[in-house]
């Protein structure tokens, strides 16, 4: 089974790639970009039976490996 990892920077936590990128595409014509935030994208292939096992050995390893509690957040979709 997959599960997908999205771990992004908690809104409080200042993001200068995100303001980078932002300025960027506002260069390149994009001014209807008014903010972007960046963040990590993990798939994982488990081997488990069921969905909600999935969510939770996801929720485990993106807790423990990869994701920073104190700056960042996650999600885990299967």
């Amino acid at each position: 089974m997959k599960a997908r990892v999205f771990v992004t920077l908690k809104p409080s936590v200042f993001d200068p790639q995100g303001n980078t990128i932002a300025q960027a595409l506002q260069s390149l014509g994009y001014g209807g970009v008014a903010d972007v935030r960046q963040g990590k994208y993990f798939e994982l292939d488990l081997d488990v039976g069921t969905a909600g096992e999935a969510v939770q050995l996801a929720s485990e390893v993106a807790e423990r490996v990869l994701a920073n509690p104190v700056i960042e957040s996650f999600r885990v979709e299967t």
